[in-house]
Formats: C-alpha cells, structure tokens, sequence
C-alpha cells in the first residue's frame, strides 16, 4: 500500500513539473486565414516557447455556434491547419505537434444578451497547448561544447581541396531569423580571423533551416519573405567581409531544407561551407 502511494506521489509530482504553456488565437466570421495582429501575436508566443524544451502540441480549432455541424467541423479543421502551417513555416519540428483536430462549435453560454457578438468572437478560435519536457535534456558537457567549437576552426587551418565541406559547429540561429545565438559570436570571429589569414581558400557559405514541409525555405520573421537560409548565409557573408575576408572568394546561397541532418532542430538551423577552389596563398 505505501509502495502505491508512493508511486501515485511521484506521478502526480511528473505531472506538475511538466510544464504546459497555452495560447488562443481568434479569427474573423467563417474565416481560417489568421488576421495579422493575431498572427503577430501567434509569432510572440513561439518565440518565449522556442528555448523550452518540447515534449507536445496540441492544436484545436473551434467555431461559434452559427452554422450546420458538417460546416463548423470542417472549419474548425481548417483554423487548426492554418495554426500547424505557421508553426511549420517559423521552424518548429512538426513531430512534437501530436494533435491538430477541429472541435466544431462551442455551444453559446447566453449570459447577456449586449454580449452575444463578443462570445460568438471568442469562441471563433484555435487554442494551442504546449507542453515540455521533463525531465529536462542534460545539457552537453563543456569539454564536448568546447570540442565541436574547435572542429571547424581546425579544418580550416589544415589542408583542404576544392569539394571539401563542413558544418560550423556550435554556430547555431534563433528561430525564425538569421540572427545568430549569443553562445555562437565567439566561434565566428575565431573563423573570420582564420579565413583572413588563409586567402588561398574560395568558398560558398550555404544557409539551412528546419522543420518546413516539402524542402521549402522557412520564413525570416524580420523580413517576412521566405528566404530564411538565403538570409543566414548572407548574414555569414556580410560578417566575414566586414572582418576583412575579399568578396570575391565568396559566394552565398540559401539550401533551403533540402538536407536536413536527423537530429535535433536547432541543428538544422545552420551554415556549413563548401570548399570551391584552393589557390596560392599570396
């Protein structure tokens, strides 16, 4: 019996530690297309749940009670899809979303009489629930973290041939945008200094992003135009010039999501480099 109560314990103290965060977003009459300002509001909510750890999302869609059943179920699907696709096209990984349903229509609560349109407006709605992980991951031990910052640097200092590629480890981009992790500066500037020495080295900085359907480009949300990989090659190009290294041993291009990695999502959000030509160092 006390074993029993003990293992009610634990799983009761799971339950609470699993954090959940949540977010409705309302819509127009018989619409699914999100309206801007709840779309703006859709984008701050993925940005404070972009550091957690994700164990689910659940996406369900509701409509107001006007309308036939088959007419609000279908809606109601559509709103859900709509809410999945945007967090498709801002680079979080469809396989923790483990619920996009319609819900149909919420049944009108007649309170006062002035509030039918306001009620009608609120149930008009997709709700998101999101919840983390727990037990948090570990996090990589230093010596490994230390360890990947040096891979890149040291392939560049050795010898290298036209064909040659490779990630810039522990280089890693907030979702969303080309704007790279404050964690990630320290090894840029280590490899800026590096490929202002090696001038025999041309290359081509080709930008990733995560998570988006069909190989597609992920939307840059400074921009809002979908050439997010365009953007953080381009964001590597520019810094790298400012540092000192010639224009005309670099090219940029976005590879959209044509070569994810498999493994975690932050790491698609990456640059890796391709070796084009080795010339004399002069």
């Amino acid at each position: 019996m006390k074993k029993l109560l003990l293992i009610t314990l634990l799983f009761s103290q799971l339950l609470i530690a699993q954090k959940e965060f949540t977010h409705e977003v309302y819509f127009e009459t018989e619409a699914f297309e999100v309206p801007t300002t709840e779309h703006n509001r859709l984008l701050m909510f993925l940005s404070e749940i972009e550091s957690i750890d994700i164990s689910k999302v659940s996406i369900y869609g509701f409509t107001d009670d006007r309308g036939s059943d088959g007419y609000n179920l279908k809606l109601s699907q559509d709103r859900a899809n709509s809410i999945k696709t945007i967090f498709s096209n801002n680079e979080f990984d469809e396989s923790v979303i483990t619920n996009v349903d319609g819900k149909g229509k919420i049944l009108l609560k007649l309170i006062k009489e002035n509030d039918l349109s306001k009620i009608r407006g609120l149930n008009r709605k997709v709700e998101i629930i999101v919840s983390s992980v727990f037990p948090p991951k570990p996090k990589e031990a230093p010596e490994v973290v230390e360890a990947k910052k040096r891979e890149a640097t040291e392939l560049l200092k050795g010898e290298l041939k036209a064909g040659d590629k490779f990630e810039l480890n522990n280089m890693l981009f907030k979702t969303g945008y080309s704007k790279l992790l404050p964690e990630s500066k320290e090894t840029l500037k280590e490899i800026a200094d590096i490929l202002v020495e090696r001038k025999d080295l041309y290359f081509t900085i080709q930008g990733h992003v995560c998570c988006t359907k069909n190989s597609r480009d992920a939307i840059d949300r400074k921009t809002k135009k979908r050439n997010l990989s365009v953007a953080r090659a381009k964001f590597i190009y520019e810094y790298l010039a400012k540092k000192g290294v010639n224009k005309r041993r670099m090219k940029y291009v976005g590879m959209r999501r044509k070569f994810p990695l498999g493994g975690e999502p932050k790491l698609d959000r990456r640059v890796e480099i391709l070796i084009t030509y080795v010339g004399e160092d002069n």
